[in-house]
């Protein structure tokens, strides 16, 4: 029975990802994605998204940030994002490497986990007037899901790609969950990025079914004019790219990639409504993923530990704030028995219990 509940990193591939990868690797083909697979990635993202793009796949999430952040903020500037993004505290300053420490990220204020953006617009417009003195402002980076398990609506993305666009600022996406904040909801693709203004994407799929692959994909196809070149000296053009491809291809084919994040979405809700009803669990934020941010009580986190559980502490020790996550094989009998233990240790009883709070 699943007791690692760390991320949703923990968990192996998709059985049609492998199933790909075992195909693919019948006889001998092009290196350094001059093969068919990677080639058709173009006719196959363009069809997803619903207008003609450029697909680089890289083998990791940070590669991918890093790239797009060398490239919005080329030749020198700041990129604006949430004070939560994985971009800004959690690539170990990826941003400033692959841009040759030409681009600083700059974190703008939240409320759950999703950029202000009237805070982002006064801060783009106190800098451009420093002049010279201030680093100048070139892009804004939306987390599409967020690190607090939220989703922009889209009308809250347009509302940044607006301000950004008055600024003359490029948009990056960074999609790690993507797929889990299309299935929420409920567009298109292309109605969750290009559609509303963003220029390029970072395209996740290790998190939800893969077993290495990411991509880079640009709707602004101006911007990808020196790609090839960064990916090549950052160590991300893989000779046998193909194994990067037939991933992404598969991972996108008969809707995977949906399908998976809507089941990781419904185990995380799972979670959640288990959880509700044991006095003293707080909510941080609203469940709208995968996972689920909560403070538990001291003995059910004790409990559940002693048990072997495992989650991903979140903030600073003191909230102690706890990360729930769940991921594309999740099964409801792992929920339920993880929701029973945290019942045990509680002392409650399922069902019989006031609602928790929600602490915002």
């Amino acid at each position: 029975m699943k007791k690692n509940f760390y991320s949703d990193n923990v968990s192996g591939a998709a059985p049609e990802i492998l199933e790909a990868l075992v195909a693919a690797n019948a006889g001998d083909t092009a290196p350094y994605g001059a093969d068919s697979i990677t080639e058709g990635l173009q006719a196959r993202f363009a069809e997803l998204f619903e207008t003609e793009v450029e697909v680089y796949p890289v083998g990791t999430g940070t590669a991918a940030n890093g790239l797009c952040a060398s490239i919005v903020a080329a030749p020198y500037g700041a990129i604006y994002m949430s004070e939560a993004a994985h971009l800004h505290g959690s690539e170990c300053g990826g941003p400033e490497f692959w841009s040759g420490g030409n681009a600083r990220p700059i974190p703008v204020p939240t409320v759950d986990g999703k950029i202000v953006v009237a805070e982002m617009a006064r801060m783009v417009d106190e800098a451009a007037a420093r002049s010279a003195t201030e680093v100048p402002p070139r892009a804004v980076s939306i987390t599409q899901g967020t690190e607090t398990s939220t989703v922009y609506a889209l009308s809250e993305v347009r509302g940044i790609v607006e301000a950004a666009r008055a600024r003359r600022l490029w948009v990056h996406m960074d999609g790690a969950r993507l797929a889990n904040a299309v299935a929420r909801l409920g567009c298109t693709p292309a109605e969750a990025t290009w559609k509303a203004g963003v220029d390029v994407l970072s395209f996740g799929a290790t998190k939800n079914g893969a077993l290495t692959a990411e991509a880079v994909v640009f709707f602004n196809r101006e911007l990808a004019q020196t790609m090839r070149y960064r990916r090549r000296r950052g160590g991300h053009l893989f000779s046998k790219m193909r194994f990067l491809s037939v991933q992404l291809e598969a991972f996108i084919a008969n809707d995977l990639w949906l399908r998976n994040a809507r089941h990781a979405n419904a185990m995380a809700q799972r979670v959640r409504e288990g959880l509700a009803k044991i006095p003293g669990v707080r909510f941080r934020s609203p469940t709208e993923i995968n996972f689920v941010l909560v403070n538990l009580p001291q003995p059910v986190w004790d409990g559940l530990v002693a048990e072997g559980y495992s989650f991903s502490r979140r903030g600073a020790p003191s909230e102690g704030i706890v990360r729930i996550a769940c991921a594309f094989d999740t099964t409801e009998e792992a929920v339920d028995a993880l929701v029973a233990a945290a019942h045990r240790h509680a002392g409650t009883r399922q069902g019989a219990e006031r609602p928790a709070a929600v602490v915002r």
